[in-house]
Formats: C-alpha cells, structure tokens, sequence
C-alpha cells in the first residue's frame, strides 16, 4: 500500500468516524466518506483487546495485503477506517478475506445505489 494511500492523523480518523457513514459484520466495522484527494485512503485500527503489539501489527499486515491485492474495488475520493472485531482472531486468512470483500462490495453498491439515484 502506497503511502498516499493511508490515513495517519487522529484528527482524519475522528472525522471519518464521526461524519462518515457505517458498514458492518462480525469482524469489521468500516467507516466511510468522501474526501477531497484524487484517491482513496484506508485507516486500520485493532484494539487492544485483540492481543499483544505482535498479533495487532500481524492483523494490520494481512489487512494491508488484503486490501491492496483488491483495490481495484475502492472508488476514489473515498477514505476508510477498518476496525477489526474479536471474532477476527477465530477465522482463518482467507475467510476473514471473503468477510472483507463480501463487505465491501455492499458498500461500493450502497454508494452506487446511491449515485444513479441522483441522477
């Protein structure tokens, strides 16, 4: 993942949370919202009531993976904040994959739904 590609500010993750509109499953919570850059940004955040610093940067690297093998789904202007559920540790890489993009293509179909209703 590109570093343009990543929101790091508190004060960019406190907007998107409280102004962004929610999708969620049994592992993730994502926040979503327009920004006004050329792409997409994503925010990973795991508590940590998840585990120790070695099983949160292990969850945020295999998110980072997964989120760019697939970022031909993200439209952009979009930012993202992913936040990892517990249930996250009792899944294998690949459903925790399947979970993340069966959620994401709901969001990019909401947003669509959205724009041809617009027009």
């Amino acid at each position: 993942m590109k570093k343009v590609n990543i929101v790091k500010e508190n004060k960019d993750f406190s907007r998107i949370i409280n102004n962004g509109k929610k999708c969620w499953n049994d592992v993730f919570s994502i926040y979503y919202s327009m920004n006004d850059k050329e792409n997409y940004r994503f925010g990973i955040s795991v508590s940590k009531k998840i585990g120790n610093a070695v099983t949160r940067n292990k969850i945020k690297r295999q998110m980072r993976n997964i989120v760019d093998k697939y970022k031909n789904i993200y439209p952009n202007n979009q930012d993202y904040i992913i936040i990892i559920r517990k249930n996250y540790i009792n899944l294998t890489f690949y459903e925790v994959r399947d979970k993340y993009i069966e959620l994401m293509k709901k969001i990019t179909h909401i947003k669509e739904k959205k724009d041809e209703e617009k027009k």
